[in-house]
């Protein structure tokens, strides 16, 4: 019921713009597909490979349609960093967006890496550094599960393995300069942001999504702390629309998350 619900009460501004207009088209094509099978989608001038079809639509809302990680920057070759660049759905926004930025890519799973190199090469967007690592807080490593979709994190115990993670604190201390700093990072979020509190100064724009697992401590208020210390004005916004939530602790049903929040912080 969520999905119609949402459709009925946001098709006037969907229809308002292409990229609206496009999501309802992929709604209606793809929300009753069976889940967590690979197949492509065409969208805009793109045709990616995908591991789920609505995993891919709901991307493509925040992404192109709410257009969620726009910033504004005088640069004239802005700097990006994408912490989580899953299947680059986020990589074709930001080299559309921004021809002439220089952008380095982050991607843990190495399954999902490869999805990414084959999107990115397949549907020519150029002149992206992929860096196929997790990022953490040291080069030693990271205990890493898989899962359906975009599922994977550091808390799944489904198919666990170590894979090699970078330091993101010395990819931030070698740029003079950050435009935008995206971390989608299914739970490690907080550890890299406290590792990196000395080291965002330069960041201009920075979208965080944050995420609570369940049996895990809910550390939102060490986020806010470091964001707070690094100068940074921020916004909050959360998809889940959860009712009763005193009664209803689940994010839409997930057996690992309670909680999941989009932080976009910007210089004043």
């Amino acid at each position: 019921m969520w999905l119609f619900k949402y459709l009925f009460t946001n098709l006037y501004r969907a229809v308002q713009t292409p990229n609206g207009r496009q999501l309802l088209w992929l709604f209606f094509r793809y929300a009753g597909r069976p889940r967590h099978q690979t197949g492509s989608i065409s969208f805009n001038n793109y045709r990616f490979q995908v591991p789920d079809a609505l995993s891919f639509v709901w991307q493509f809302k925040e992404i192109f349609a709410d257009e969620s990680y726009r910033f504004n920057t005088t640069a004239t070759h802005p700097v990006i960093l994408d912490c989580g660049a899953n299947i680059g759905t986020s990589l074709a926004y930001f080299r559309q967006t921004y021809p002439a930025a220089r952008i380095i890519a982050f991607e843990a799973d190495p399954a999902i890496g490869e999805v990414l190199a084959k999107n990115l090469r397949d549907n020519n967007i150029p002149d992206i550094e992929i860096v196929n690592k997790a990022v953490w807080i040291d080069e030693q490593g990271l205990d890493f599960g898989t899962g359906d979709a975009d599922a994977a994190s550091m808390f799944s115990d489904t198919g666990r393995r170590r894979v090699p993670s970078v330091r993101l604190r010395d990819y931030l201390l070698r740029e003079p300069r950050i435009d935008m700093l995206k971390i989608d990072i299914e739970g490690a979020e907080t550890a890299v942001l406290t590792d990196c509190r000395d080291a965002l100064a330069h960041v201009q724009n920075l979208f965080v999504e944050f995420h609570a697992y369940i049996g895990h401590p809910q550390t939102l208020g060490e986020v806010i702390q470091v964001l707070e210390a690094a100068g940074f004005r921020y916004y909050m916004d959360s998809n889940q629309g959860r009712t009763r939530p005193l009664v209803n602790h689940r994010y839409r049903g997930n057996d690992l998350m309670d909680l999941q929040l989009n932080i976009f912080a910007y210089r004043p």
